[in-house]
């Protein structure tokens, strides 16, 4: 049996993996972290600040955590510290924060890293990729969804979507959204909506004269996520020291 702790136990992504692995028969849930203890699926929730008693006293082989970038870097040290590998869904963080996190896991423990843990979205990645390579001189505008209470935007998807693009077609100046009079450059625009329940929507549109070309995905439930999550727990677990993303999880090409 695996040993799973989840960061943000008590948000919605968290209550979703929880009872996931609660319901799997080789993963074990042995605890949860948020801002406030509590429980859930039959285990402790810890306060924030209590993440290393939890560590040390539960030994999770995996940590997820799928909370704010802020509270990710704390929980990715904590784990680092106490050889727990980790699968991080979290957004939004800057360089910095990227780099703190890098230190902490490199030469330590195994990390999956990825700013969206649906299999769907890791195969629309590629296909975006390749169209990319063909399509270099259309018209590139990218659209995204997501629930009102998303904080970060564009969302870490639709950031992978830039980078993918920028590698493929060259780096483009990026206009968010347009308003007045303006004629259409060699931009990429970039489109985000937030609204009610949306789970996650993204598309990409190439465009040029007579035709236009649409990749979309469209995620209806969080558990698409928290099952990519627990396929990248199952994976990472004793693997050696390093940052992994999903293409390894799902054995994808690299670029």
């Amino acid at each position: 049996m695996i040993k799973v702790a989840v960061c943000g136990a008590s948000g919605r992504m968290g209550q979703t993996i929880g009872r996931m692995v609660k319901e799997s028969q080789d993963l074990e849930l042995v605890g949860g972290v948020d801002l406030r203890p509590g429980t859930f699926f039959g285990v402790d929730i810890v306060a924030t600040q209590d993440i290393e008693t939890l560590l040390k006293n539960k030994k999770p082989d995996v940590l997820i955590d799928f909370t704010i970038a802020q509270a990710a870097v704390g929980n990715v040290k904590a784990a680092a510290k106490n050889n727990v590998a980790l699968i991080v869904g979290t957004t939004g963080f800057t360089p910095e924060q990227r780099k703190e996190m890098a230190a902490a896991i490199e030469c330590h423990v195994p990390a999956v890293i990825s700013s969206n843990f649906s299999v769907g979205v890791n195969i629309f990645w590629q296909l975006v990729r390749e169209a990319g390579k063909m399509l270099g001189d259309y018209d590139i505008e990218v659209i995204e969804a997501h629930h009102r209470n998303k904080k970060d935007a564009p969302s870490g998807t639709a950031k992978t979507i830039l980078q993918i693009l920028d590698e493929e077609v060259g780096s483009r100046k990026k206009l968010y959204g347009r308003e007045g009079m303006m004629e259409r450059g060699n931009e990429i625009g970039v489109h985000v909506i937030r609204g009610g329940d949306i789970v996650g929507d993204h598309s990409v549109m190439f465009s040029k004269n007579f035709e236009t070309i649409e990749l979309s995905h469209r995620a209806y439930d969080r558990s698409v996520f928290a099952s990519g999550a627990l396929r990248a727990a199952r994976w990472v677990a004793g693997k050696k020291p390093g940052i992994y993303g999903m293409n390894d999880v799902l054995g994808l090409q690299k670029k």
